[in-house]
């Protein structure tokens, strides 16, 4: 296979309502990859030392939500990410893919879901929010929700290094390259900044507590044991939730499993996959 590059793998497509950036590499069974909502946030900056891996089984499609990446800008009242998630898979002609969703792309895969189901064959989440407060949440804001607030209303290498230093358990990921990329990255879209300050203060993501009961996918809800953002409860409270589902939690971790802990996270995608197969009657 081919060395992937941002620039290689890099594809646009218009679904009915949307005008979506993505990555795309390797064969077999589709496995969507979904970003957080952090500032400066992409699908390969998220995903970029997973997709390689992962495309040497999968047909990877790493998305840039729209208000994100290189996608199309869109403000709070307008967003639809597990509509455009559908959407997406429809203009492709992808009848059924795993998804795997970290933060904001976790809780937008768990809604497509339930307001798809025949579009998701599994479903993996990495630090998202169960959608409702846990016993465990701070009383106002998290550390890391306040750290990514302030790099969204003042995008600096300062304000940047506060916010990933607060996603990450080992700082040694906060390199220098990565702060210039993400500080980069947020002021190449000032639209997409706007769109966000449009959503300031409401949820990301609204889950319905009732529908996530619902889900009969195959369901992984990973966690990094030391996640300052969304604390790792909420990975059981939506365990409690969701029938078919386990629980994988990662100590020394923080909000970002897929990047903290590489190589792991790509083994137990593959592994969670291969133990729960697709059937032709799935995939058809």
């Amino acid at each position: 296979m081919a060395i992937v590059t941002e620039e290689n793998t890099s594809k646009r497509i218009k679904t009915r309502n949307w005008d979506i950036h993505y990555h795309e590499a390797g064969q077999g069974h589709p496995l969507v990859l979904v970003h957080g909502g952090g500032p400066g946030a992409s699908a390969w900056s998220n995903y970029n030392p997973n997709i390689a891996t992962l495309a040497k089984k999968y047909r990877v499609l790493a998305v840039d939500l729209p208000g994100w990446g290189k996608s199309q800008a869109v403000t709070y009242d307008r967003r639809d990410n597990s509509g455009a998630l559908a959407e997406f898979l429809e203009a492709l002609g992808i009848t059924r893919a795993a998804f795997v969703g970290n933060s904001m792309g976790g809780s937008s895969c768990i809604r497509l879901a339930y307001e798809r189901p025949e579009l998701v064959s599994h479903l993996v989440t990495m630090g998202s929010s169960a959608g409702v407060p846990g016993i465990f949440d701070p009383a106002g804001l998290s550390e890391g929700v306040k750290a990514l607030e302030a790099a969204y209303f003042n995008p600096s290498i300062e304000t940047m290094r506060k916010f990933v230093e607060g996603m990450a358990f080992d700082t040694r990921h906060v390199t220098d390259e990565l702060l210039a990329e993400r500080v980069k990255a947020a002021l190449a879209r000032p639209d997409h900044i706007e769109g966000w300050k449009s959503g300031h203060g409401k949820p990301m993501v609204r889950l319905d507590p009732a529908r996530v009961a619902t889900i009969t996918a195959p369901t992984l809800l990973m966690h990094g044991r030391d996640d300052r953002t969304v604390h790792f409860n909420s990975a059981l409270v939506l365990a409690r939730a969701i029938a078919n589902s386990r629980v994988y939690i990662v100590n020394r971790c923080g909000h970002w499993v897929q990047l903290e802990h590489t190589d792991e996270f790509n083994r137990v995608i593959d592994s969670f996959i291969e133990g729960n197969p697709v059937t032709i009657e799935q995939a058809a």
